[in-house]
């Protein structure tokens, strides 16, 4: 989630919108197995189409907070490296008002994040390019365009194919514990910023993981059913 500008007082807090729309869906959400070292946002990414038939495609992402020693929240070594300039921004209180939530927000900037790392995607006409495979390949690039720019140095602008991408030809199978269930998957771990593992739930739903490798160490690859799907 990204804030800009000035938000009113009153501005409603985001993750009641997001709850509005997830609410009812026919197909579960996945997310991390519970455990100390990490802690749900509740702040997911929606990317949804439509068509004249009504909801094609909906896509459920949810980010994490990672605590490196969960038995201490203050330690030091929770906190992400900031540079001058975020410290700045996030030391600095306005002069005026902010919606109750926004402070929330702000501190756990000061922390790692899991970005999108668990995502559920579904399709209601599953095709080669709804298929897990292409699913994970896509993942996985989003996660590396949006957060490894400075270390993969594409041009500034919209993102073409590039050698820094990964392609259907880094996927290799794998087993994924689902529900405290060792379920059948597929991996990529043949890139140096990110390790990411998907699975098939149905035919028309698959679930993809997307990890920075330097905290892998702090985080055990399980899934839960984080939101039951409302029959």
């Amino acid at each position: 989630m990204r804030i800009a500008g000035v938000l009113p007082y009153n501005a409603p807090d985001p993750r009641v919108e997001s709850a509005r729309q997830l609410a009812g869906l026919p197909f579960p959400l996945m997310g991390l197995a519970p455990q100390p070292t990490i802690e749900d946002m509740h702040m997911p990414s929606i990317m949804e189409a439509t068509d004249r038939a009504g909801r094609s495609q909906l896509a459920v992402s949810f980010t994490y907070r990672l605590w490196r020693n969960p038995s201490d929240p203050d330690d030091p070594a929770n906190l992400k490296d900031l540079d001058p300039e975020e410290q700045a921004a996030l030391d600095t209180v306005p002069p005026w008002p902010r919606p109750a939530w926004l402070p929330e927000f702000l501190e756990i900037m000061r922390y790692p994040r899991l970005w999108e790392a668990v995502r559920t995607s579904w399709s209601r006409d599953p095709s080669d390019y709804t298929a897990l495979e292409r699913q994970l390949v896509d993942h996985t690039n989003n996660i590396l365009m949006n957060h490894y720019r400075n270390e993969l140095g594409p041009s500034p602008g919209p993102t073409e194919d590039g050698p820094w991408q990964v392609g259907l030809s880094s996927v290799n199978a794998a087993a994924l514990e689902i529900d405290r269930e060792e379920a059948p998957a597929i991996e990529i771990d043949t890139d140096p910023f990110v390790y990411a593992i998907g699975a098939q739930l149905r035919p028309d739903l698959v679930t993809t993981v997307v990890i920075a490798r330097e905290h892998l160490p702090y985080v055990r690859l399980a899934l839960h059913t984080r939101t039951p799907a409302t029959k």
